[in-house]
């Protein structure tokens, strides 16, 4: 018997709690490549990607015969009961991609929050010290310690009471809303004179492009400036490249665009196609500061999960995707960049580094008054006509894209017409 999403939709509202979100009100059936197909047969463009997560698209044909290989020998044994070949091996690429000319060490747990989680801690035993600084606009997680580290309360903390003290947030450069490097860095200097003594700041962390925050990219020389700080203090820095890694920005880890390399860096979405896999990877001094047992996870490193990771890494370097996602970032900036010279006065910018996409949308052209209307609108409208969207920003006030890098050109420049569309109907 078929089911319709209205159906679908009824028995999630009563047995799902409402604090679980729901961007678009569809159940899917099955996926391939860019191509989602929903309960009642309907197809669309997925210009989401799982958030991030489907760099190498939808079902993989190398990365499915990957896991089906390591299904038919071992699901789980815990890696800190029964070690397996898979976790070592990935751990030794991800040592080899990560940038930085030192000796590295790499942790794989299951989830992004759980990634930061652990780059606190093996901050936090390396230093001494326990103090965090974070990013307004930042997106670390939705566990305790990552939420204190997220700048948005709602919905993420919203009526959960005070998150773990400890944290200072500084401001992400931002030229579009009037934050510049040098203010972005006189607000580090702020909380040192204000809030805590650099004595007492374990590690400075931040999204070299902030994902949840509007797909805002850090300047290079902010980067250098902000390395510099953190050596003069003896502060480590952490680089949270879960949204960004997997080849995202047109680089393996986007701090390879950056001219320096962070401490310890955290990775997870695309990193395994699809299956649950997080890790943070850093300087083997750190990484090895905290005594056998002190980290782990019953489910961290799991051998499926690391053989998929190990086929995406294949499928990369087969499939050439980090230039894949150079053309595709040029292909969809430059349609997305025209459609922006048709209504100026709503799209005020078009952003991005490499294929991680956004359009930023304002009222009346005005940088001070975002328009979230707008893009619930193109949201809602792009879906109806076929193509899946995100929304992000601080003010729901940014489109983004994060199409699989697989996806044929065809389908982008459909996804593009079906943008333009839905801003002719605004």
């Amino acid at each position: 018997m078929s089911k319709t999403n209205a159906e679908l939709m009824a028995r999630r509202t009563a047995a799902v709690p409402r604090g679980v979100g729901q961007i678009h009100p569809i159940f899917a059936e099955s996926a391939k490549n860019a191509t989602v197909t929903d309960v009642e047969g309907r197809e669309f463009i997925d210009f989401a990607g799982g958030i991030a997560v489907l760099n190498t698209g939808h079902v993989h044909p190398k990365i499915i015969a990957a896991v089906t290989e390591q299904l038919n020998k071992l699901t789980h044994t815990c890696f800190q009961v029964l070690a397996y070949e898979p976790y070592v091996e990935l751990c030794e690429k991800i040592n080899a991609k990560v940038p930085g000319d030192f000796a590295k060490k790499t942790l794989l747990v299951t989830t992004g929050s759980e990634a930061v989680e652990n780059a606190v801690k093996i901050a936090r035993a390396a230093t001494g010290r326990a103090g965090v600084i974070a990013f307004t606009g930042a997106y670390h997680g939705r566990t305790m310690m990552t939420l204190g580290l997220t700048g948005k309360v709602v919905p993420y903390s919203a009526g959960m009471g005070l998150m773990p003290g400890g944290i200072f947030r500084a401001l992400y450069p931002n030229e579009l809303h009037g934050v510049s490097i040098d203010d972005s860095i006189a607000s580090i200097e702020r909380i040192f004179k204000n809030d805590a003594e650099p004595k007492d700041i374990a590690a400075i962390i931040i999204e070299p492009v902030q994902g949840e925050g509007g797909f805002y990219v850090a300047p290079k020389e902010f980067m250098k400036r902000l390395r510099a700080l953190c050596d003069q203090h003896g502060i480590l820095l952490i680089a949270d490249e879960v949204q960004t890694g997997a080849g995202r920005t047109g680089t393996f880890f986007a701090m390879e665009q950056m001219g320096v390399a962070a401490d310890l860096t955290t990775f997870a979405k695309s990193i395994a196609g699809g299956f649950p896999l997080a890790g943070v990877c850093g300087k083997a001094e750190y990484m090895d500061a905290i005594a056998p047992g002190g980290l782990g996870g019953t489910y961290a490193g799991s051998p499926i999960a690391c053989a998929a990771a190990l086929a995406v890494m294949e499928v990369f370097e087969e499939e050439h995707l980090l230039d894949r996602c150079k053309a595709v970032g040029e292909r969809l900036v430059t349609g997305l960049k025209a459609i922006q010279a048709k209504y100026p006065a709503v799209i005020g910018e078009v952003r991005a580094l490499g294929a991680m996409i956004a359009v930023e949308l304002f009222e009346n052209g005005d940088s001070h008054k975002p328009n979230a209307a707008a893009v619930a609108s193109v949201v809602a409208k792009a879906r109806d006509k076929g193509l899946i969207l995100l929304s992000c920003g601080t003010y729901g006030n940014v489109l983004r894209v994060l199409v699989p890098l697989t996806a044929p050109d065809e389908q982008l420049d459909k996804g593009l017409a079906i943008i333009e569309e839905c801003f002719s109907e605004l």
